[in-house]
């Protein structure tokens, strides 16, 4: 039992990190949201916030997989949650909506390429007889997030305003 809980201290770590970092993920974009639309009054404006997801992601793999390869994958996941951390920070003092698309853009890239560096970690750092197992918790912590990302944004939004919880997301990613 003891070897047992002594071999799951690194992926509890890892999926810890991987929460906090996709709950954060949901609490950002919800308060970006909100933002958004209360500069522009917008719907328009809050779906380009949509559209840019995809794009980032699009424009990001072909290449990624290269950086990745070459780059210690342990040190490259803290780095780009430190780099979305940063960006997070700078979102509340931009008042022009092209540049907060130019933001969420290098953000979403950051973000692309976490998930496939994870991915990588994660085959490297568990046995293969335990994958199984862990693949069922990443997934709960995954899905998870859709559900509790929401609403941590919304008991964010209570206490204080979307600019709290955009700051309150970056401290848990720089945490993470």
């Amino acid at each position: 039992m003891k070897n047992k809980l002594k071999s799951w201290k690194y992926p509890s770590i890892l999926l810890l990190g991987i929460g906090v970092s996709n709950i954060g993920e949901w609490i950002y974009f919800i308060a970006l949201n909100l933002i958004v639309l209360d500069m522009t009054g917008s719907p328009l404006a809050v779906s380009g916030l949509y559209i840019i997801k995809p794009l980032a992601t699009l424009l990001t793999n072909f290449w990624a997989g290269s950086v990745i390869d070459r780059l210690n994958k342990r040190n490259l996941m803290i780095f780009l949650d430190i780099f979305r951390a940063s960006f997070i920070v700078l979102l509340p003092f931009m008042d022009s909506i092209s540049l907060i698309y130019l933001v969420v853009f290098i953000l979403n890239m950051a973000s692309s390429m976490f998930e496939p560096t994870s991915m990588t970690y994660i085959t490297k750092l568990i046995p293969k007889e335990e994958r199984k197992r862990f693949n069922s918790l990443y997934s709960l912590v995954t899905s998870g997030a859709f559900l509790t990302g929401p609403a941590f944004a919304g008991l964010l939004f209570v206490i204080g305003t979307p600019i709290f919880a955009i700051y309150t997301n970056a401290i848990t990613l720089f945490l993470s």
